[in-house]
């Protein structure tokens, strides 16, 4: 089968939607399919075509390059001029989105789309969220089937698109690292809070905490993990409070999965006080390495909380309250279960089973005799 996956952005970066791609792409590869990525690079640094995991990857120009808005009209010409037996769409929140979907329903192409929502810390764009959920609805609702990360994100969609809710499938993030490096230990006083820099994400708020949580933990540090337009914030509250050498800030590259997973193997308590998150894979990532896990009481980590997987604290919760809830799980020294977490490789096999469902339940699939089975010769623009 012909699979040619669609998203804002992949590897080399790093994030929820980037990692999905990078784990269950090459696995697809593996169960017998072809998988063609289609996505942008608005810095125009980046190969427009290469190879990775046996996935052929191919960029278009997007602006503008400083926001996270890709506008990429090359993504329509792309799917367009192709030919695949099925498009999956890779998250929703961007303009590559409708650019992608307008070219599938011209073009009457199959498509799925998993939904993969976070949250966002312009007000102005979560003000508007109502309104481009509205605007997609149409395009949506032709989907051959909607994919959410959690039953959270399943339901929330289903309500707000007015899709039937038996039209989706939910598919849960996997979880799974690199075993840690002999000799990695846990650090009983280091926290790690993970994310791309965003204020939504929470940092902020672990280390607002962190002055109240040093009178009863004193060794306490705090490494925030990720990159992100909020990092200059963040290092200017950690100045403010006095707190340059007990906070890091410092992203890890996509590529090194082993500096990751010491990382968070070491800590003795993983945190992410975000205001929304679907099915974050960084907090996954931490179960799979048996660590404790301490998340806002919202949207898809209540999920999680619910189903014993971590503790959940209130989202309006104040520095005092984060600092007691940090100290108490420093000081309980949990041992984490070997918890029956989802992998990649479940998630790749529901994933091939929804695309051959798709297929196999349309009465005729698009024929390739008057496409290209390749895009034309690589060109920028």
């Amino acid at each position: 089968m012909r699979i040619l996956m669609v998203a804002a952005r992949c590897y080399p970066f790093m994030g929820g939607i980037e990692t999905h791609i990078q784990e269950v792409g090459p696995r697809l590869v593996a169960r017998g399919h072809a998988v063609d990525v289609l996505t942008t690079d608005p810095s125009g640094e980046l190969p427009v075509e290469e190879e990775v995991g046996g996935m052929r990857v191919r960029r278009v120009p997007a602006w503008p390059r400083e926001l996270d808005l890709y506008v990429a009209p090359g993504i329509y010409t792309a799917i367009r001029r192709g030919a695949w037996d099925l498009i999956h769409f890779q998250g929703y929140s961007t303009f590559v989105v409708p650019i992608g979907l307008l070219a599938a329903v011209r073009g009457q192409l199959p498509f799925v789309l998993t939904f993969h929502s976070g949250g966002h810390s312009s007000r102005l764009r979560n003000a508007i969220r109502s309104t481009q959920h509205m605007l997609l609805q149409p395009m949506v609702a032709r989907a051959e089937r909607l994919i959410g990360v959690s039953e959270f994100e399943a339901d929330f969609f289903s309500r707000r698109m007015g899709v039937p809710r038996e039209r989706f499938a939910v598919i849960p993030n996997g979880a799974s690292m690199p075993a840690p490096s002999p000799g990695v230990k846990v650090d009983p006083h280091l926290i790690v809070s993970g994310g791309r820099l965003e204020r939504y994400k929470g940092h902020h708020r672990a280390i607002a905490a962190l002055p109240a949580l040093i009178r009863r933990v004193p060794d306490v540090r705090l490494h925030i993990v990720g990159t992100g337009p909020y990092e200059g914030e963040l290092r200017r509250l950690a100045a403010t409070l006095g707190l340059e050498r007990r906070v890091t800030i410092a992203g890890i590259r996509a590529s090194e999965r082993q500096k990751m997973a010491d990382l968070l193997a070491s800590a003795a308590l993983f945190v992410l006080f975000s205001e929304y998150e679907a099915h974050p894979v960084a907090v996954m990532e931490a179960l799979s390495l048996r660590r404790p896990v301490l998340v806002s009481d919202t949207s898809g980590l209540r999920e999680l909380a619910a189903n014993g997987l971590c503790r959940a604290i209130s989202c309006n919760a104040d520095a005092r309250e984060l600092a007691a809830a940090m100290a108490e799980e420093l000081e309980a020294h949990r041992e984490v279960p070997d918890l029956a977490l989802p992998d990649w490789d479940a998630c790749a096999q529901a994933l091939s089973d929804v695309y051959c469902n798709v297929l196999g339940s349309r009465s005729a699939v698009r024929s390739a005799s008057g496409g290209v089975t390749s895009w034309p010769p690589a060109t920028r623009v």
